[in-house]
């Protein structure tokens, strides 16, 4: 059976193969948000595999005999196949390399890091998981909103677009965070308002979050879809949807007067 990296070990430590892999979670974007085990890591990796949205500034500091590999992932558009990164994470332990796979966010938050731990562990590579920020909590705080407070959300749920928002509490008081929304950022409202949620519910998009260019754009519920395609929004972007947004200083800003009603997609 493959064992655990110890959290205290060095990265050299091995598994029966000889090699081991890291699943480093780089944070929201900074560079400066990667945790210190994160760092080490790095600095200790023959390869590192990186994610699309992980921090790439880091990689100008790795030892120039470290081999980078891109396995990057974007819609439409994959370098790798997730099982095809599976198997190099594998490959590349049983060679006897230390590897980095550095991923934005946190691995085990919609990072497909289970499955890449998971498949380590099979083929008896010893893996250790360094958690990340995830983007879910650390961009909505980037634009001064906290997905609890006191008086008006006690909870959250984090979520993709892509699945059934129906079934999420509809109410103003449970933030909802979606990851990966953009692309369907219409038919996401249609189905929270048709599932009961509050037209005028406060909600947000913020893009780019904690990077030099980052861009935060408020309004309610009802004409997220028409002001995010009014103003050119593009991902990476995390929507907060609940009465938390009213905390960010941009909530002065918001648009809404010109906005019609949403709309399912054509």
């Amino acid at each position: 059976m493959a064992r655990e990296l110890s959290p205290h070990a060095p990265a050299g430590s091995t598994g029966s193969t000889g090699g081991w892999v890291a699943l480093v979670g780089g944070g929201p974007g900074s560079s400066g948000l990667i945790t210190a085990r994160g760092l080490e890591l790095l600095g200790q990796a023959d390869v590192v595999v990186v994610d699309a949205l992980a921090p790439r500034d880091l990689l100008e500091d790795l030892d120039p005999r470290t081999e980078v590999i891109d396995a990057s992932k974007r819609r439409g558009r994959h370098v790798l196949s997730q099982e095809e990164i599976d198997a190099l994470l594998v490959d590349l332990a049983h060679r006897g390399k230390g590897v980095v796979r550095l991923k934005g966010g946190d691995p085990y938050v919609l990072g497909r890091g289970g499955e890449e731990a998971a498949a380590c562990r099979a083929a008896g590579v010893a893996v250790e998981v360094v958690p990340g920020i995830t983007s879910a909590i650390a961009v909505p705080a980037a634009a001064g909103i906290p997905v609890t407070h006191r008086g008006l959300s006690r909870g959250f749920s984090v979520i993709t677009a892509h699945a059934d928002l129906g079934v999420l509490p509809q109410r103003r008081d449970h933030t909802l965070i979606l990851l990966m929304g953009v692309s369907r950022l219409r038919d996401s409202v249609v189905s929270l308002l048709e599932a009961g949620s509050d037209a005028a519910t406060p909600a947000a998009i913020i893009e780019r979050g904690y990077l030099p260019d980052q861009r935060v754009t408020t309004t309610e519920l009802r004409c997220l879809a028409d002001v995010a395609a009014r103003y050119g929004v593009t991902a990476p972007a995390v929507i907060v949807i609940g009465d938390v947004v009213t905390l960010s200083p941009y909530w002065a800003d918001r648009v809404v007067e010109e906005a019609r009603p949403a709309s399912p997609a054509a």
